[in-house]
């Protein structure tokens, strides 16, 4: 049997509520759940931690965040008492080279718990964050992205977290697709990752209507890291293929490789 790198996963997130609803997009991640090799350890890159410089957690027990307002109260009850990771955070760091600091002054947010409720909901799995630097240019995301995809043959799930398509003041509650421009610029993304033109997604700013759908880059630049930490020998799998609300697209990437 081959050194097999562990997957990746980027999912798009959508709302909160999807932590405590049954839906087509629910059922999806956790069949993908079904389907992983045992990680030693979930990194996760929230779109919902966006900071000024790099940051990681390395807190044993880090705590949740309910950092979303106005939702029901079931939702801010929702547990997720996954163990941390300091050592395998600190390994980030070192194989990142870079400067990131230690920071536990936040925790497991919604981005990363909405999605692993489902995803891995045992909790059996450490889990730790790395922030996503606000003030980076999408070309290094995506080289710090591949600085760390050694961590792949080390065991560690790298799951990121956020939409392709996240333009909250475009959302249209009587549209339970997408809009077109919200699909075309979906779709002209999914042929850059397809096709291997990661160099497309990471210039996405030269599409037409990205600045209707990425008017700020929270929500997309954790793709670049799953971009910037593949190899030639991923197989690449597209699931939840929708817009929603007009301006929300929840299609999620899989990277992965076949053991032989």
């Amino acid at each position: 049997m081959t050194n097999i790198k562990m997957p990746m996963i980027f999912i798009g997130h959508g709302s909160p509520m999807n932590a405590i609803e049954n839906n087509q997009f629910t059922d999806q991640w956790r069949k993908i759940g079904q389907s992983l090799p045992k990680p030693k350890a979930v990194l996760v890159l929230s779109a919902h931690w966006f900071t000024e410089g790099v940051r990681i957690q390395t807190d044993e027990n880090p705590k949740l965040i309910y950092d979303m307002y106005g939702f029901p109260k079931e939702l801010y009850e929702i547990k997720y008492p996954a163990k941390g990771s300091p050592e395998i955070a600190r390994r980030t760091i070192k194989l990142a080279g870079q400067e990131i600091a230690e920071d536990n002054s936040w925790g497991i947010d919604h981005g990363a718990w909405s999605i692993l409720v489902h995803l891995l909901p045992d909790a059996d799995i450490p889990v730790y964050q790395m922030s996503i630097n606000r003030r980076y240019q999408s070309v290094e995301h995506y080289e710090l992205g591949k600085r760390i995809a050694g961590l792949r043959e080390e065991g560690v799930l790298i799951l990121a977290s956020g939409n392709v398509v996240h333009n909250l003041r475009e959302v249209d509650w009587e549209n339970p697709g997408g809009t077109g421009w919200a699909k075309e610029f979906d779709s002209y993304i999914k042929e850059c990752v397809v096709s291997g033109d990661y160099r497309g997604a990471v210039n996405y700013r030269n599409h037409r209507y990205a600045h209707k759908a990425v008017p700020t880059s929270d929500h997309y630049d954790p793709l670049l890291y799953i971009l910037g930490a593949a190899d030639q020998r991923d197989r690449i799998s597209l699931f939840n293929e929708e817009c929603v609300l007009g301006s929300l697209s929840m299609t999620c990437y899989q990277f992965e490789q076949e053991f032989s």
